[in-house]
């Protein structure tokens, strides 16, 4: 009698593909790992932690860390416990892994209130950015950039339009917390191709807050993760964006930064930091943990011509 045939790590692979699976998100990430010849200690970070949900970020962030998942995700430790991020942004990281438990936050209010209904009401987000798409136009734009919404679905919806609508996705506020960026040339609020309701799904497993970055990496235990991506800040320069950043995150939040990941990883959770490579921040991090530079290309410019490389800092603790 013949053996039973089980279909090896490329058809299945290939099933799921066409037709879709019922293999878990542990067993896809075997079989992709065995296809591609890869010892385990490759994967970029426990599967069993990883929730293998379709969600990509939904808000374009300055700093903002896609190209880290999609250049650099072998930076990404394994771990068995919770995935905490105390510099939310735009997420990619947190997306990019969909952990099963999560910790996320930031001192960002109205970004923090967008994610919660995002992950309440999503439908109602949804429903009221049709409504910008419909009546977008320069004169709709500051209309709604200078309105004050009372509803959290239609501040959240606000957040949303203008991050997609504004001058290259920047968010800046005047000395009165007032949002001023000027409007940009994209006019696509609503993008088919995302699914807010895996995006929903993917939050539904985070406790997300808004607060000082200490108070959540001081969360972090033995088997969990902390992905720390804060304001780049050196301690003398002469750079306009990062003299801004200054207003917001001091030199001294740097130190009481590094202090934070020291004491989470003496607790035994693991730590990667990205900062800004720069002679000051290499120095502050220098006997804390294995720093690697690696480069990114600069979105920040208004025109393409003049992006360049940039080189960032990368610390992996614990």
């Amino acid at each position: 009698m013949g053996r039973d045939y089980r279909p090896g790590p490329r058809q299945r692979i290939e099933q799921v593909a066409r037709q879709g699976s019922s293999i878990s998100p542990l067993e896809f990430c075997n079989d992709v790992i065995s296809l591609l010849g890869f010892s385990g200690s490759y994967l970029v970070a426990n599967c069993e932690s990883i929730g293998g949900t379709a969600a990509k970020p939904f808000l374009k962030w300055a700093g903002g860390k896609r190209w880290l998942v999609e250049r650099h995700s072998d930076a990404l430790p394994r771990f068995n416990g919770r995935y905490i991020e105390p510099f939310l942004g735009g997420g990619s990281v947190f997306f990019h892994l969909s952990p099963q438990s999560a910790l996320i936050s930031d001192s960002n209010a109205r970004l923090i209130e967008c994610y919660k209904q995002v992950r309440d009401n999503h439908r109602e987000v949804v429903r009221l950015l049709e409504e910008h798409q419909k009546l977008h136009s320069e004169s709709h734009y500051y209309e709604v950039r200078a309105k004050i919404y009372d509803c959290e679905a239609a501040k959240a919806a606000q957040f949303l339009y203008l991050n997609r609508t504004c001058f290259n996705g920047l968010y800046r506020v005047n000395m009165n917390g007032f949002f001023n960026v000027p409007i940009g040339t994209k006019s696509k609020v609503i993008d088919e191709s995302e699914s807010f309701s895996e995006i929903s799904e993917a939050l539904s497993k985070a406790e997300i807050r808004h607060c000082d970055f200490e108070e959540t990496i001081d969360r972090a235990i033995s088997g969990d993760f902390v992905f720390v991506d804060p304001p780049y800040t050196v301690k003398h320069n002469l750079n306009g964006f990062l003299k801004y950043n200054e207003k917001i995150f001091s030199w001294d939040d740097q130190v009481r930064l590094r202090d934070a990941v020291v004491r989470a990883s003496k607790r035994g959770a693991k730590v990667l930091i990205t900062n800004a490579a720069h002679t000051s921040v290499v120095e502050l991090y220098e006997g804390v943990g294995e720093l690697r530079f690696v480069k990114r290309s600069s979105v920040l410019a208004g025109k393409s011509s003049a992006r360049g490389s940039i080189e960032e800092l990368l610390v992996a603790v614990g």
